[in-house]
């Protein structure tokens, strides 16, 4: 079976995928749902598990690094589906506010953007045709679809390198404005002095 002819993951494996999911938000909702699909065809497009929806390497979840283009409920399901998260820095938030997200092999540099599929609501009021709602019919659907019919695949490149998102650990310096101290190389060198973004003009607070 190659990766074209996958119709959806097995019941074993999105069901525990998805209760994980739900227990942060106390329910399951359809983005949950399309969050954990999209991490699964991502890892899938990558190698990082195969067609049997089984782990291909030891450290596999070491060498991933996800971004997601929106916060919440999608954001979650492909938490879980990935393994990625924001305290281990493998997991970024690019706020676009689309439910999409691009995996990246930091060992190979191979990077794919998954996103729902243009039509995907109007497919899902097709699957699922006697939900009560629309919500229910969007939430019982995407647990079903198709790949083909549910996900957009796009190998893409990212226009910053992996050295410059992920960084060096354990780097260290002060703003030379406020005094705050920065991580992760993310000062900016303004005439010679190393600044905070905040501090540098680049602050989302005044």
């Amino acid at each position: 079976m190659t990766i074209l002819e996958i119709t959806a993951p097995p019941l074993e494996v999105l069901r525990p995928l998805l209760e994980e999911s739900a227990a942060r938000h106390k329910h399951l909702c359809p983005r949950q749902v399309l969050g954990v699909r999209l991490g699964l065809r991502g890892l899938l497009e990558l190698g990082f598990i195969g067609v049997d929806y089984q782990p291909r390497f030891d450290n596999g979840r070491k060498r991933l690094l996800t971004i997601v283009e929106t916060d919440g409920c999608a954001a979650d399901g492909l938490s879980v589906a990935t393994d990625c998260h924001v305290g281990r820095r493998t997991l970024r938030v690019l706020d676009y506010g689309k439910v999409a997200a691009t995996l990246v092999d930091t060992q190979t540099g191979q990077a794919v953007r998954v996103s729902p599929a243009l039509a995907v609501r109007d497919t899902a009021r097709v699957c699922a045709p006697d939900a009560r709602s629309r919500w229910h019919s969007y939430l019982e659907a995407y647990q079903i679809m198709p790949d083909a019919e549910l996900v957009r695949v796009q190998p893409v490149q990212l226009t910053q390198s992996l050295a410059e998102i992920i960084s060096r650990p354990n780097l260290r310096v002060n703003c030379a404005e406020c005094g705050e101290e920065i991580i992760n190389e993310r000062e900016v060198l303004v005439d010679g002095r190393f600044l905070c973004r905040s501090c540098a003009g680049e602050s989302y607070y005044k």
